[in-house]
This record gives C-alpha cells, sequence and structure tokens, in this order.
C-alpha cells in the first residue's frame, strides 16, 4: 500500500472491454443475456449492437481500487449507477478519488466512476473500503 494514501488521493487504470471478456463473464456469472453475446439479437435492440455485462464495469473498479491503493483491502460497499453503455472494444478509464477517510478505523471512502475515451462517463460509483495494511 502507498504510505501517502489520504483524502484527495487519485489513481486511474485504462482497459479495453474485449470480446473475449465478455464471454469469460458470461460463462463465470452465467448471465446469458442475448445483450451481451447475440450480434443478430443485439441489433435489433435499442443499442443497435451488444453491450457489455455492466459488472465487468464493476470488477474493474474493483482492480483500480487494489492498483490504486494496493493489495490486502476489503470491499465493504459499492454503490453503482450505470450511466451509459459500454460496448465491445471500447475502452474505458476507471477513475478512484478517496473523498473520506477514518484513519483510526482504516476505512475509505472512494469515489469510483468509469469514462469512455470521448469522456463519456459510464459508471458512477462510491466504494467502502477497509484499507489493507496499517493507514499513515
Amino acid at each position: 500500500m502507498v504510505s501517502e494514501i489520504d483524502v484527495g488521493y487519485t489513481a486511474s487504470i485504462t482497459v479495453k472491454v474485449t470480446d473475449k471478456m465478455v464471454h469469460q463473464f458470461a460463462e463465470l456469472s452465467g448471465d446469458r443475456n442475448p445483450i451481451h453475446l447475440d450480434d443478430e439479437y443485439a441489433s435489433k435492440s435499442r443499442f443497435k449492437r451488444r453491450i457489455a455485462h455492466g459488472m465487468i464495469v464493476g470488477a474493474l473498479i474493483s482492480r483500480a481500487l487494489v492498483d490504486g491503493i494496493g493489495g490486502g483491502g476489503i470491499y465493504l460497499g459499492q454503490s453503482l449507477k450505470f450511466v451509459n453503455p459500454v460496448f465491445i472494444d471500447d475502452t474505458i478509464t476507471i477513475t478512484i478519488k478517496i473523498t473520506g477517510m477514518r484513519k483510526e478505523k482504516g476505512i475509505a471512502t472512494v469515489e469510483t466512476n468509469a469514462y469512455k475515451e470521448n469522456g463519456d462517463i459510464v459508471v458512477k460509483g462510491e466504494a467502502v473500503i477497509m484499507m489493507g495494511g496499517p493507514v499513515s
């Protein structure tokens, strides 16, 4: 864990959401909704093409927390609001920002948002985490 982490700390990761990821997530979760997996079905939807599972972005937020803050932490809560769809091969940037810290408990509140390359927000959220290791 990075020792200088405190309120205002920010970090980000950028990840391309691939067809392989969508199929792996469908296999793992059992969510085989045709909007995610069937091109023909999706072409007739309001989106006109397949969209990624929203919880893939949720999983990427978890990754951003580990990459940005450090391993060993524990999720205590996460809110997610899905604002725009993520399409296959979209590149998403997950940003995290610590907005609150209870150092005596090692608990942080973290703004968690995800954006497309064009700046459109796709997911807004907030996490509450127990920090891994000592909090300075």
